[in-house]
């Protein structure tokens, strides 16, 4: 699961880098292609279960914060992850997002190439 949102941030960021790294993690994790490839559209794909879809909801939101009005992180996003993970979990999930973040605009910065061994 962390792989799966780190991949959605990196992908919203468009750093083809981190793209390709969290690809090649979660395959080396065992999971399969169909889920992989899907994760962009998550939303309709049938692939993931809902804690793996809460946990891709608030990566997300999260990740486009300035694209929000009034609440960064809205209630019901944060309630459905709150539901499936405990405390230790989302602060997991939380650093994750933020990290991926952080990677993703340094590499899109300095044009970190896909394919480069993290």
């Amino acid at each position: 699961m962390r792989e799966f949102a780190g991949l959605r941030v990196s992908q919203i960021n468009g750093c083809a880098a981190c793209v390709h790294g969290h690809v090649e993690e979660a395959r080396k994790s065992g999971e399969s292609d169909e889920r992989i490839h899907n994760v962009a559209a998550w939303r309709e794909a049938p692939f993931y279960s809902d804690a793996e879809r809460a946990a891709l909801a608030l990566a997300e939101t999260a990740t486009r914060l300035a694209d929000r009005t009034g609440d960064g992180v809205p209630d019901p996003v944060w309630d459905d992850a709150a539901d499936h993970f405990d405390e230790r979990q989302l602060s997991g999930l939380i650093l994750t997002i933020a990290l991926t973040n952080l990677f993703n605009r340094i590499n899109v910065t300095i044009r970190e190439p896909a394919g480069t061994r993290w």
